[in-house]
């Protein structure tokens, strides 16, 4: 049996120009729907398949949930913009068969290049380690099992410890709307030369909502944050299998809210921080049962 997320992204050319097929198997739904950043991963599998230039790598994407996506076979209709010597610009649309509208991203690839190397970017500190952290996959304490029924996308597909914050059974005092969490895939997608695809970035940082949970404290009606959109940046590869998903949420009104995540990665003996991906996304609040 192959990798999942191999699986996921693996797109097959149809006979019409531009065109992709795949399939989402159900393990890789978050209630009703499959989570946006698995059909950002397959729209991102079709463009690079489409491009085919070794040479040229994701460097930053943009995707708007335009439509919903079921799990089920998808098609991806893919628009080179322009196709450069080191840089390149694709557009594609994901969507079932025989729908008008889906998943639409827009990427740019590009080629190694002369630069500056530099970041200012820090993690948060003094973080526990995995094994110091307790499981997504932990049974919740008695009368919190309705709140958390159990989905593979968590129990089969990516597993999350959290390191920074609070979980919602506790009474704790809000404060800033912030929260860091480990995660792993359970297969992870492995590259010939050691480090993960980064076509899986957008499955990691799709949990932003989280953030806002920690500001809002406990003891609050049912909500639920479908996205709106979401941007990612490549900053380099990442070596480990797991990796530090640090979040905040800095601006929420109107129903919406806008946050941002950095993926850290610490490295085979989690001693090195390094970032490897920079996120940002706006979601909206859908609030009752």
């Amino acid at each position: 049996m192959g990798v999942p997320f191999d699986e996921l992204t693996a797109v097959t050319r149809t006979d019409t120009a531009g065109r992709w097929r795949a399939s989402i198997d159900e393990s890789w739904v978050l209630r009703p729907l499959p989570q946006g950043g698995v059909t950002t991963a397959i729209a991102l599998a079709a463009m690079s398949a489409e491009l085919a230039d070794d040479e040229q790598h994701l460097r930053t994407m943009h995707t708007m949930f335009a439509s919903q996506v079921p799990h089920g076979p998808v098609e991806v209709d893919v628009e080179v913009l322009r196709r450069g010597r080191t840089m390149s610009q694709l557009r594609a649309e994901v969507r079932t068969p025989g729908s008008s509208r889906g998943h639409l991203v827009t990427a740019a690839f590009g080629a190694e290049r002369v630069g500056f190397d530099f970041t200012d970017a820090v993690p948060p500190p003094e973080v526990p380690r995995p094994d110091e952290c307790p499981s997504f996959r932990d049974p919740p304490p008695p009368g919190w099992e309705a709140h958390f029924e159990p989905m593979p996308f968590w129990t089969t597909r990516v597993e999350g410890r959290p390191a920074v914050g609070d979980p919602p059974w506790s009474d704790y005092q809000p404060d800033r709307a912030e929260r860091a969490c480990w995660y792993r895939f359970d297969d992870p997608p492995w590259r010939p030369d050691g480090t993960q695809h980064p076509f899986g970035f957008p499955i990691l940082v799709d949990s932003m909502p989280g953030a806002v949970g920690q500001k809002l404290g406990p003891d609050q009606p049912p909500w639920f944050a479908p996205s709106v959109d979401l941007t990612v940046h490549v900053l380099d590869d990442c070596r480990a299998g797991w990796v530090l998903a640090h979040n905040t949420a800095r601006h929420s009104s109107g129903g919406y809210a806008s946050a941002d995540m950095t993926l850290w990665d610490y490295g085979p003996d989690l001693d090195e921080p390094r970032p490897v991906a920079y996120a940002t996304q706006v979601f909206l609040f859908s609030i009752g049962p």
